[in-house]
């Protein structure tokens, strides 16, 4: 019968080292964003103390009512929940679709189309930037919300993803719903959807953390403070220094206060989101 060995002097020394690592990893991760909120929540003057708050005192909204009602955060707020939402739905639909076509028997081209899928995905985004640019300009789309949904409308990670996930649905299935007369969209929507909820959550998730928190594309393609999106509105509001005047000073608590508005979604949107995404990062890493 075998009996468990005791660990080594070394295996002992290696498991504390590690746990001290990963300790400190953590406090790196997590005091700075203890300090955000303390700050966030703390008064305009005590906001401007030297030194690490880990829990305002006292406890305060005016610089949530500050950045809100007097610096108009919720313009920018508004814009960015129209440009998440719709993109993340389109991009959701688009990627669910054309993963459906390529794991239809018979597509002419597939192993190519798959292929050329994959070419795509090695494609820097920097290289484009200056073509979607120009695109943009052609179309009249600059200064307007719609050249921010269309930015990654579908990526190759994503239609990927969802082939792979509609290669695990049974193909006997699908012949016995064309033989009921079921057609393509209602086979797409009532049996394959269903059956990809974990990949559509992982792709949802992904899509929506990545247009929330976009960046380069509202820099490049808008310049009507009407149309700022919520990180370009956070750029002007912590780093630019026109953003004060003789009158009126940003505190420390009105910054940190965007910071904590801008977090709040994906806080609460993850923990939906979670029990399905391992699962859907498994799966997708299953290429052919």
């Amino acid at each position: 019968m075998n009996t468990l060995q005791k660990p080594s002097l070394g295996g002992r020394i290696f498991d504390v080292v590690n746990i001290i690592f990963l300790l400190v990893l953590v406090a790196t991760m997590i005091i700075p964003l203890l300090n955000t909120f303390a700050l966030a929540f703390s008064t305009n003057f005590n906001s401007m103390q030297p030194g690490i708050v880990l829990w305002p005192k006292p406890f305060s909204i005016e610089g949530f009512s500050t950045v809100w009602n007097r610096m108009q955060l919720y313009l920018p707020f508004q814009n960015n929940i129209i440009v998440t939402l719709v993109g993340t739905l389109a991009h959701v639909i688009l990627s669910a679709m054309a993963g459906y076509v390529l794991v239809q028997k018979g597509l002419p081209g597939k192993k190519m189309i798959v292929s050329l899928i994959l070419l795509t995905m090695t494609i820097p985004a920097e290289s484009i930037m200056i073509p979607l640019y120009v695109i943009n300009k052609e179309f009249g789309l600059l200064n307007s919300l719609t050249s921010l949904i269309n930015y990654g409308l579908v990526s190759g990670f994503s239609v990927l993803l969802m082939r792979n996930f509609f290669e695990t649905v049974p193909v006997e299935m699908n012949e016995s719903a064309r033989i009921d007369g079921a057609g393509d969209f209602r086979i797409f929507f009532t049996m394959y959807l269903p059956l990809a909820r974990a990949g559509l959550a992982t792709i949802t998730l992904f899509e929506f953390v990545s247009r929330w928190n976009q960046f380069m594309p509202a820099l490049l393609y808008i310049n009507n403070h009407a149309k700022y999106t919520l990180q370009i509105a956070l750029k002007a509001l912590i780093i630019d220094t026109d953003a004060t005047s003789s009158t009126f000073m940003i505190t420390t608590n009105v910054r940190m206060a965007g910071i904590v508005i801008a977090l709040l979604p994906l806080i609460i949107i993850y923990p939906y989101v979670q029990k399905y995404f391992v699962k859907g990062i498994m799966v997708g890493a299953n290429k052919e």
